[in-house]
């Protein structure tokens, strides 16, 4: 697997967690209505129990009721929004439970999905497991919240996957307020339901899933908090972006994804880590293993840490021996990298740079470059005029044109100031100061005694 950082590795294991599947109903009023020759409650409860009869005695899986609407009658002008409760709670074989629980809701109120959502991130158990919501209702949001922002909250915090969500016959116009929710479908009759039913259950109970070790020095997979993003290769597009987290017993979090044949993983340490090319294998738990991510702090600053007339400098990080700087950071910020090897330049008068600066694990530390004098130039009048080095005759400061009196920060060291007035006619009227610079004092020079 090629890519700025070389490899990973990609395996595949048994998955030992649960996979939890909470069916959010929809008990509202509408559902009373007539879908091929019966009532949409009475089909879909039905249609509901017979596919769950199905899956009883499948290992590993926990099935929970959640219906809305059910508990309050609908009256024009005081829809109860709070009207969404846990009839099941999740258990495993309880497929018959949920049937008897269905056959006794009676439809009668509104459609609050957003705060059932919400209630619903309480519903699962607080360890680790495949959350999956599915969503069952023919109308939508009712209520004045937003179901959407609700999901992707879900989804951001590593709660539930993006949900399934089934339509019953829902207008066309209504289908965008429930498809940003998660995957929808939507039934035109009870066949439709059915199929799209069975279909939803296959993704949810076979859906392809990895979590990521970010390995330290010794191989262990205790690096966390990087932030880094899937691409598909195929269409270039990059999503979904996650923040690596450890939860249960240092474990990190399993993932839901489509099994496309290649992703690209971008981890955005720093310096960023790109792997290319990674195959996961569908349906199935994948274990994908990144090397050498244990990271140190440092931080660049002035001797003692002190402020100086640079004002907010901000300092290049360059991987050592490139010419490329991979990040620029303001100087005095602690910085969190990569252990490795790093050159640091500082854009000071004249640049300042560190080579070699080894940043260990877990290792703290701060690179200190002198901090610099001042420069006071006084001269009668305009001309042209550069500051060199007084060794190296390096270019190290060039007036603009047809200024001379200035305040100048310089970096300790020997300079030479090479001066001729406008209005001198000759090159041999040209002027040369030397004059040292120390750091935290000032120095005055001349030009005209």
């Amino acid at each position: 697997m090629v890519g700025h950082h070389g490899w990973c590795q990609v395996t595949t294991e048994e998955m030992a967690e649960p996979t939890r599947i909470l069916f959010v109903f929809d008990a509202s009023n509408s559902m009373n209505a007539m879908w091929g020759g019966q009532r949409k409650i009475t089909t879909a409860s039905e249609l509901l129990s017979e596919s769950l009869k199905s899956l009883h005695g499948s290992e590993g899986l926990e099935l929970g009721l959640r219906v809305y609407g059910h508990g309050t009658k609908h009256v024009a002008g005081q829809q109860d929004c709070d009207d969404t409760e846990l009839l099941v709670p999740f258990g495993t074989f309880n497929n018959l439970i949920i049937k008897q629980t269905l056959g006794k809701v009676r439809a009668q109120g509104t459609t609050p999905i957003a705060r059932s959502l919400e209630l619903a991130a309480g519903d699962f158990p607080d360890t680790p497991g495949r959350n999956v919501i599915v969503l069952i209702t023919d109308g939508i949001e009712a209520c004045d919240e937003d179901p959407c922002a609700v999901s992707r909250a879900l989804q951001a915090k590593g709660i539930v996957v993006k949900p399934f969500v089934i339509g019953m016959g829902i207008e066309e116009n209504l289908m965008a307020s429930l498809n940003c929710i998660g995957n929808f479908y939507d039934a035109t009759d009870p066949q439709a339901f059915e199929l799209i039913l069975q279909m939803v259950l296959e993704q949810a109970l076979h859906n392809t899933t990895f979590h990521l070790e970010l390995l330290n020095g010794s191989n262990e997979p205790r690096i966390t908090n990087i932030p880094y993003s899937l691409t598909d290769m195929r269409t270039g597009e990059s999503n979904p972006h996650w923040v690596h987290t450890l939860r249960h017993r240092e474990s990190p979090d399993t993932l839901y994804v489509d099994p496309l044949p290649m992703y690209a993983l971008t981890l955005h340490s720093l310096p960023a880590v790109v792997v290319d090319s990674i195959t996961l294998k569908p349906g199935v738990h994948n274990v994908i293993r990144v090397p050498d991510m244990g990271q140190g702090k440092i931080r660049p600053q002035f001797a003692r840490g002190v402020r100086t007339d640079y004002g907010n400098i901000h300092v290049d990080w360059f991987k050592s021996g490139a010419c490329t700087p991979f990040y620029s950071s303001p100087i005095g910020d602690e910085v969190l990298l990569r252990s490795g090897t790093y050159d640091l330049r500082f854009p000071t008068t004249p640049p300042t740079l560190v080579q070699d600066v080894m940043v260990r694990e877990d290792g703290q530390g701060s690179v200190e470059i002198s901090a610099p004098g001042m420069l006071f130039v006084q001269g009668r009048s305009p001309g042209h005029a550069v500051i060199v080095d007084q060794t190296t005759l390096d270019l190290v400061y060039k007036f603009p044109e047809g200024e001379i009196t200035r305040n100048l920060p310089l970096q300790p060291g020997s300079y030479t100031l090479i001066y001729r007035s406008r209005v001198a006619r000759g090159t041999l009227y040209s002027i040369h100061r030397d004059f040292q610079i120390t750091s935290g004092s000032t120095t005055n020079v001349k030009l005209h005694e």
